[in-house]
């Protein structure tokens, strides 16, 4: 039945920004490499908005343990400061008059298995979120009116074969992660 795979097509599309989104979150977890994507989402004050860092600047990382964050005004290195202290992310920014550079810490043994904790927390929320899809699916699907059982029982058995493949998505992205955390 088309309207049953509709349905399912939704799910897969719905499951699939679920595991963007963990993806997402896990590459602003630190690894204790320099990544110019561990400064997404602060927010600097620029003519009198707020605006994501990188685009007032240009994040580079030169080697594996800096970050150099070249503004597009000069004006901006003190805004920028601020606003990575303020992001509480446990950097502590430096400038030379021309752009803010972090120098990246390495990780004690302790932090690590902090970050690999958040990293699983992360994952949780991504498998509760397509957890949550395969219901609201489910439920869906027993409400169309005059489908037969098999194709409801084959549609459900499909939704279930889905959940499951994107679970195991995101428990490799976990591994993925917590090797690199992991990895001195």
């Amino acid at each position: 039945m088309e309207e049953i795979e509709l349905y399912i097509e939704d799910a897969r599309e719905q499951m699939t920004k679920a595991l963007g989104h963990v993806g997402h979150e896990l590459t602003k977890i630190r690894a204790g490499k320099a990544n110019p994507s561990m400064l997404d989402g602060i927010q600097v004050p620029y003519y009198g908005a707020t605006s994501p860092l990188n685009q007032v600047s240009s994040i580079t990382s030169p080697d594996a343990r800096t970050l150099f964050i070249k503004p597009w005004e000069k004006s901006l290195i003190q805004e920028i400061e601020r606003a990575i202290m303020a992001a509480n992310l446990g950097l502590t920014p430096q400038n030379d008059g021309q752009q803010v550079i972090i120098n990246i810490p390495m990780l004690t043994e302790e932090r690590r298995k902090q970050l690999v904790k958040q990293v699983h927390q992360e994952c949780e929320l991504g498998k509760v979120s397509i957890r949550s899809v395969r219901k609201e699916t489910n439920e869906a699907l027993k409400k169309i009116k005059g489908a037969p059982e098999d194709d409801l029982k084959n549609s459900e058995e499909s939704v279930q074969k889905l959940t499951d493949e994107f679970i195991g998505k995101i428990e490799v992205l976990m591994k993925r992660k917590e090797g690199e955390i992991m990895t001195v």
